[in-house]
């Protein structure tokens, strides 16, 4: 049985989108073993990461103005390609600076993916299937990181962290190639000229707007209130409720796989019921922010609190998927490049934001107030949320109103 059009272009694409966030997430189990062999702090291991993330950040933006004025599918290939043969170099390096250099050409490769993948799905997906398509998209990225850590720990057990660097970063090769074979089936978004009555969004503009500023700071509370919980529910479970260290990383655990699972029910939710995805995202969001309070405020619940962390990660995850589709909503034609380039970038900008006030607040020996500052920041994205929602509507009733 043939695979449908649209789900040839959802596989071509994930598979991207898995690789980027499982090469991202690959790094840290190196740590020690880079330490042995090149003598290194460990201040010096995180710059891998942080070089490779802030890369990908910093230049998600600019490339999103590339990918709306020549095309995504060159971008695309040739972003994948720098970002998996980056990787697989780190498997050769004779000396410690060669793998941040390598990090960061690793980054400049990944800060295609979001832009590129976002004006293809836009224009490759049928409009009442594109709730799904996203969704799907995330679950993909979600799947890579989520099977970094085992996968790239198995490899380096069994065939040491050279080989196991140099077997995953060939890994694109083979996707590179897929998507070149199939190109066919990849259709750019239809770019709109702006002398034959088209928008044109330059970087003051998208800079200035209020509705892309909103929704870039919807995007980084958001990923501000997540990476709260990943990074430190474990150390509130433990020392707050007195829970096991097992029960309380099992706790984390169930969060994530709500996470991904909670994706997929937003996307199916956005294609059936377009009108009130909204309603929905703000409705789930609260929902995952009320639940984390009761996990912080009720008597300890043992294993009983993986149901509420699961639950917690299942509302936030059903949101994420409308939220992409409003920002897509919110774009004007032929600008998708730009504008998911720019808003998404709040989302590594959210998590490098996110250890210090957590940390400070456990510092100051308040870590029962963690996840209540993650209630809050939820609780603030709804209220950028809604006001981009509207400002975006407003917009496109001016624009209509001046024809």
């Amino acid at each position: 049985m043939a695979l449908s059009r649209s789900t040839r272009v959802n596989i071509l694409i994930g598979n991207g989108h898995f690789l980027s966030h499982f090469y991202v997430i690959c790094l840290p189990p190196m740590f020690l073993a880079w330490q042995d062999t090149f003598q290194v702090s460990f201040a010096q291991l995180g710059l891998t990461v942080a070089l490779m993330s802030g890369t990908t950040a910093l230049l998600q933006t600019p490339v999103g103005f590339m990918v709306d004025r020549f095309g995504a599918r060159p971008f695309l290939v040739c972003g994948t390609l720098l970002m998996s043969l980056s990787i697989a170099a780190m498997s050769q390096a004779t000396a410690f600076w060669q793998i941040p250099l390598l990090a960061v050409f690793s980054g400049m490769g990944n800060s295609v993916v979001h832009p590129a993948d976002y004006a293809i799905l836009s224009g490759s997906v049928d409009k009442d299937k594109m709730g799904r398509s996203f969704a799907l998209h995330t679950f993909s990225g979600n799947l890579g990181g989520s099977l970094a850590p085992p996968i790239i720990a198995m490899l380096t057990i069994s065939i040491g962290w050279r080989h196991a660097l140099l077997l995953v970063g060939l890994l694109g090769v083979p996707v590179v190639l897929s998507i070149l074979l199939q190109s066919g089936i990849l259709k750019d978004q239809v770019r709109v000229k702006a002398n034959t009555g088209g928008v044109s969004l330059s970087a003051m503009d998208l800079f200035t707007s209020r509705t892309m500023l909103l929704f870039f700071a919807f995007f980084m509370l958001g990923s501000m209130a997540g990476g709260g919980v990943q990074s430190w529910l474990v150390t509130v479970l433990h020392t707050v409720k007195g829970m096991d260290l097992q029960v309380a990383s099992t706790a984390l655990t169930t969060y994530m796989a709500g996470g991904t699972a909670g994706v997929l029910v937003g996307g199916w939710f956005a294609d059936k019921h377009k009108s009130h995805v909204l309603t929905f995202a703000a409705t789930l969001t609260t929902t995952s922010a009320l639940v984390m309070l009761a996990v912080n405020w009720l008597p300890p619940l043992g294993v009983g609190v993986w149901a509420f962390t699961f639950a917690s990660g299942l509302a936030l995850g059903a949101s994420r998927t409308p939220r992409d589709v409003m920002l897509k909503d919110a774009a004007p034609p032929g600008q998708v490049g730009k504008v998911f380039g720019f808003v998404s970038a709040g989302l590594p900008l959210g998590g490098a934001i996110t250890p210090v006030p957590f940390g400070y607040l456990i510092d100051k020996g308040h870590p029962e107030l963690v996840l209540v500052l993650v209630a809050v920041l939820l609780l603030a994205s709804l209220f950028c949320a809604g006001s981009a929602r509207v400002s975006a509507r407003s917009e496109t009733e001016a624009a209509i109103a001046g024809d």
